[in-house]
């Protein structure tokens, strides 16, 4: 359901941080709860995701321990097409500012180029979630994913029933599908800062990392 109150309490559906060994152990402080976000950019960015036709519904701003976070996040529940909805699995809460930008990618980044490249329109992004309160690998810097800022997607289900995966297409699929990732992940590149993929390393050989941040880093 659109969500159009946007003065409505909202009880935040995340109950902690995700484990990890990477995050220090301040994580298991109890999470804060409080109001939706009462930022003007946040509403103006709510209105403009709903101006997509995205099903969404706002979540009340929370604080975890070690500096995790959902701020001005939602929860989406599908997308809009030129045609369709769009459904979505395993996403949790993601920033509003993600969400409108995932959108977008979404429509005119992803299922035009299932249309133009393999012959059917999208019906379903597959992903491995949002928001969870890790470092990024290797480091002791805070992952987009510790505020809801990314999303990994690792597939692609099209209106004729074909499944399209990063891990296993990316370079084992078709001439036409090997082109389709390439294409979509490019046009990742242009709307999100930080867009990683099997080609940057091995720990991204089975998803698209996507990002709203303020770097320019495309791999």
């Amino acid at each position: 359901m659109r969500s159009i109150v946007l003065l409505l309490l909202v009880t935040a559906t995340v109950s902690g941080c995700v484990d990890s060994p990477q995050v220090s152990r301040r994580d298991s402080t109890r999470p804060s709860k409080g109001l939706l976000s009462p930022r003007p950019e946040t509403r103006e960015c709510l209105a403009q995701l709903g101006a997509t036709r995205a099903n969404f519904t706002p979540v009340a701003d929370q604080y975890f321990g070690g500096g995790c976070s959902n701020l001005g996040t939602v929860r989406l529940t599908s997308l809009r097409s030129d045609t369709a909805s769009l459904a979505l699995s395993n996403l949790g809460p993601v920033t509003c500012n993600m969400a409108s930008q995932f959108a977008g990618w979404a429509r005119f980044g992803v299922d035009r180029a299932a249309e133009q490249i393999l012959g059917s329109r999208l019906a379903k992004i597959e992903t491995f979630g949002s928001y969870s309160c890790r470092t990024v690998a290797g480091s002791s810097r805070l992952s987009g994913h510790a505020t809801a800022n990314a999303i990994d997607v690792s597939g692609f289900v099209l209106e004729d029933g074909r499944r399209i995966s990063v891990l296993e297409d990316w370079d084992g699929g078709t001439s036409a599908e090997r082109r389709f990732l390439r294409v979509i992940h490019a046009s990742a590149c242009k709307r999100f800062g930080t867009t990683l993929g099997p080609a940057y390393n091995a720990a991204h050989r089975n998803h698209f990392h996507l990002e709203a941040d303020a770097a320019s880093f495309c791999r």
